[in-house]
């Protein structure tokens, strides 16, 4: 075929205002060929910005607070299960412990004659003390070792602070002879707080309230210091008292060098030797471990050359070097009377050498041994 074809239904009719477009012919081939593609809304719309803001659809908006209040309600629901499951705790919550009061012996030694004199060097070097360390070295720590329930630095924290107060309440100058008892307190338990105090302010013989239980303690009117070196020697031992507490227990002998103290120069042969034995008994919770303080559970001393009669609740009496015990006995004590008893006791002061086994206390046969 050659020239331009008529269409299938014929040659268009000649009407109408179509008359331009009847050079616009197209073949089969071309119409088969066309692709048609409708474009949607937002195609049509092309980049033009929707003028109103699309609403959410009517499910949206019922799920959106109906989680809101699931959340809020399962939030409600675990607060209410942890007040519960705290008020039903079948393990109660455990209590602290509270520290007892202290139980004090104060026991003055009486001299069978004459307290011996002399300068305080050749007295300390040449006497029963010639042995013995000087101030806080002669507190010496145990070997250490973890416990059931406690570990090797809380045993080590807990001597440390026992040696503390051994060198605060039998060392410190200015506790034994300047009245200063702080360095002492601040180390106690608060539950002993009071009974301390009141032993310091108002001390009495009943076994609780003797200032010489808690501390070594001279009447700086009387007597002074001769040499400042106090010569101190003894033992520190250890063991559990119970899942929660440490037991320590002491046991040192304390020489002083004293002499008179009185106006004007000293003589130089004016000096004597006064011995102080101690005995007590601590606990340490761990809380005390932490805090670095301890409870004195009981303090068993011996203290002399002293007269039996000397009262020594608020500071120990030292015979001075010539001096003598005077004759009388203890202070009677009268099993009629009401309240605490007061222990009425004596003993003779017999010089020993330092390689002697030392005297042991009414509570030495349950003094633990320290772990190896």
């Amino acid at each position: 075929m050659t020239g331009r074809g008529e269409p299938p239904e014929g040659p268009p009719d000649n009407t109408g205002g179509e008359d331009e477009y009847r050079s616009l012919v197209f073949d089969e081939s071309f119409v088969r060929a066309a692709r048609l593609q409708e474009f949607s809304a937002q195609e049509r719309m092309g980049m033009h910005a929707r003028a109103v803001r699309s609403l959410p659809g009517r499910g949206t908006r019922r799920r959106r607070p109906r989680a809101g209040i699931a959340l809020v309600l399962l939030i409600a629901l675990a607060f209410v299960a942890a007040v519960y499951l705290g008020f039903r705790n079948p393990y109660p919550t455990p209590v602290g412990r509270r520290a007892e009061p202290l139980q004090t012996t104060v026991i003055p030694l009486a001299p069978e004659g004459r307290v011996p004199g002399g300068t305080a060097e050749s007295l300390l070097d040449g006497g029963p003390a010639a042995a013995h360390a000087t101030g806080a070295s002669g507190i010496n720590l145990p070997s250490v070792r973890r416990t059931k329930n406690f570990s090797d630095s809380q045993v080590s924290m807990a001597l440390t602070t026992v040696k503390d107060y051994l060198v605060n309440s039998s060392l410190d100058p200015d506790v034994i002879t300047g009245g200063v008892v702080r360095p002492v307190g601040r180390l106690l338990d608060p539950d002993q707080t009071a009974q301390f105090d009141r032993s310091m302010e108002s001390p009495a013989a009943d076994g609780r309230h003797s200032a010489t239980g808690w501390l070594v303690r001279f009447n700086p009117a009387e007597v002074e210091l001769a040499d400042p070196d106090i010569r101190a020697h003894g033992t520190l031992s250890y063991v559990e008292a119970g899942a929660d507490t440490l037991e320590v227990v002491s046991d040192h002998t304390f020489t002083y060098a004293l002499r008179p103290a009185v106006p004007g120069p000293h003589r130089a042969d004016g000096a004597s030797l006064f011995t102080v034995r101690r005995v007590l008994h601590f606990l340490l919770d761990r809380e005390d471990i932490r805090l670095h303080r301890l409870e004195v559970r009981s303090a068993y001393v011996q203290a002399g050359p002293q007269s039996c009669s000397a009262v020594t609740t608020g500071a120990l009496r030292p015979l001075l070097a010539g001096g003598r015990a005077d004759t009388r006995g203890p202070a009677g004590t009268d099993p009629y009377a009401t309240g605490v008893p007061s222990a009425a006791l004596c003993g003779t002061l017999a010089v020993t050498s330092p390689t002697q086994a030392p005297l042991r206390g009414p509570d030495a046969s349950r003094s633990p041994r320290s772990r190896p």
